[in-house]
């Protein structure tokens, strides 16, 4: 059971069941698909223990930035603006809302809605006023979940900002131990998980277009995806693919612009990897501000919206 001050928020139908924490960035506490007569974790299941803990959740939401700018230095028109940072490696990481308090505002037959305001909220790690909204939508097909993130420019200034999902997708060992593919053919050099240019084609490590088993010791940026604004009804050839050999499972995964980079990521412990769909790269905000290209950092000028959608389809 969860504890009172983490109420989880569900969304169920015969082929799905999903809760979403709202007291913890509207991060995901669990996220399941029903394989025969029982239920698959197609994300690693959150501990009630951990239900305010966003990092030990299913996936949570980053905004409005993706993953680390470094040294927390965020550059933008001529201004330098200090952001807080982790002190393990001294970046400003995964934005500064998955620890916030979402307030549901919607909830109907096929889908919950929940909004955060950055005016609501003290310390906010960000030098503009924003909001943001996150829906999750079960498609007309059922067998379809789409969450819609869209950040929205609540300031007077234009300000440059970013935002993504980090599911953590169950790696099980042995005769279960997924399969990937991820038809991208470019990547991005990272040094100390940071880009330091623009992206350059795929080497034979991080090369998924083919399904292949997932490899320990992934933390990498790829793009030149052409999952990319493919939709429900897009070739399966172009989504990702996420396979369970064992359980005969097949899952696939695509995006809407602007997600157009993809961090793959494994953690240390090895029973989950983390397929994360993002607007700008890890330190986006730097290669912006040296005007190189596909940094993917969004620039929105007051009361303009920016929204994409990532999309998991259960396989027939």
């Amino acid at each position: 059971m969860s504890q009172p001050s983490h109420p989880v928020v569900t969304l169920e139908n015969e082929y799905w069941q999903l809760g979403i924490l709202p007291n913890t960035g509207a991060s995901i506490a669990y996220l399941r698909a029903r394989h025969n007569d029982s239920w698959f974790d197609l994300l690693r299941p959150t501990h009630p223990a951990d239900y305010g803990t966003s990092g030990k959740t299913s996936s949570f939401i980053m905004a409005p930035w993706c993953n680390r700018i470094r040294d927390g230095k965020l550059v933008f028109d001529g201004h330098e603006y200090q952001l807080k940072t982790t002190p393990d490696d001294g970046t400003a990481r995964h934005g500064d809302v998955r620890q916030r308090q979402w307030k549901q505002v919607g909830a109907f037959a096929n889908a919950i809605k929940f909004q955060f305001t950055s005016a609501d909220h003290e310390n906010i790690n960000f030098p503009f006023k924003f909001s943001a909204t996150f829906t999750c939508v079960k498609r007309e097909d059922r067998r379809t979940l789409a969450f819609v993130l869209e950040l929205t420019n609540d300031d007077i200034r234009p300000f440059p900002c970013g935002f993504g999902f980090h599911p953590y997708f169950n790696r099980p060992h042995g005769s279960d131990a997924p399969l990937l593919r991820v038809p991208c053919d470019q990547q991005f050099n990272l040094v100390n998980y940071l880009a330091v240019d623009a992206p350059v084609p795929i080497e034979p490590r991080l090369d998924y277009r083919q399904l292949r088993p997932v490899e320990d010791g992934l933390n990498d940026v790829l793009t030149g995806c052409s999952a990319e604004d493919t939709m429900l009804d897009g070739d399966a050839n172009q989504k990702i693919h996420l396979r369970y050999p064992a359980s005969n499972l097949d899952f696939y995964l695509s995006s809407t612009s602007p997600f157009r980079h993809w961090l793959l990521y494994t953690p240390p412990e090895g029973t989950s990897v983390a397929i994360e769909p993002m607007t700008n790269v890890s330190d986006g905000f730097n290669l912006f501000a040296q005007g190189i290209a596909d940094s993917g950092v969004i620039v929105l000028p007051p009361a303009k919206s920016a929204t994409a959608n990532f999309v998991i389809t259960r396989g027939i």
